[in-house]
């Protein structure tokens, strides 16, 4: 259990750190996207920058609050202890994750990269929806074992921007491909990680399990 409350601590402090980042990034250091806009060339679609800009600020808001509320749940204080919470924090997650995914669904034709990182959007759309859905309908049917995997799949999605940006320095500063095709080696590679990590945390168990399966013995609290 110690262990467990150390990664869970750990990661939290990570996540604080990531989402103070995002905030600081696109509401202060550049409200208007001027360093990440003059990459999007040769799309097919008009941008019209204000209208782009509104949604990608409650895009990114909605996703800050998905981050958040998703991890909040994963933690056994707040399952055990305060189970409304619990249950009202949920679709708070799922509720943003649905924003998320439909502010992304009208930003992706303007994806840096054209058509082929537009795809890649609308596969992570998809992917995502699924995967939440999936889990909630578990939930519904009180396999709260089966709804704890299924959320750390969908939570992994939270992930995504990080990760993109992540490679897309790699791929781009490091390796020296051309930022827009860093960029989209970064979407793709990033579908795959978002895929594969949470599948590899199961499989490991404990560190992730931080809430008890009902069959599990419950401790007596102190």
């Amino acid at each position: 259990m110690d262990r467990r409350y150390s990664f869970y601590k750990l990661t939290a402090f990570a996540i604080l750190l990531y989402i103070l980042y995002v905030i600081a990034t696109h509401f202060i250091l550049d409200p208007g996207a001027e360093a990440f806009l003059q990459h999007k060339v040769d799309i097919e679609h008009e941008l019209k920058p204000q209208i782009w800009l509104t949604v990608m600020y409650i895009h990114v808001g909605f996703a800050c609050l998905a981050m958040a509320s998703g991890f909040i749940n994963f933690s056994a204080r707040t399952y055990e202890t305060h189970r409304r919470f619990h249950r009202v924090n949920g679709y708070v997650y799922v509720s943003s994750v649905l924003i998320v995914i439909l502010t992304s669904g009208y930003m992706a034709p303007y994806a840096t990269g054209g058509k082929i990182s537009s795809i890649g959007f609308n596969l992570l759309n998809i992917l995502w929806l699924f995967l939440t859905s999936t889990a909630l309908v578990q939930i519904f049917q009180k396999r709260v074992l089966q709804h704890r995997r299924w959320m750390i799949r969908s939570f992994a999605f939270c992930f995504t921007n990080l990760f993109i940006h992540l490679l897309t320095f790699v791929f781009h500063q490091m390796i020296g491909i051309a930022f827009v095709t860093s960029y989209t080696l970064g979407l793709y590679s990033t579908i795959l990680l978002v895929l594969l990590i949470p599948e590899v945390l199961i499989r490991m168990g404990k560190p992730l399990q931080t809430y008890p399966h009902p069959r599990e013995k419950q401790r007596p609290h102190v």
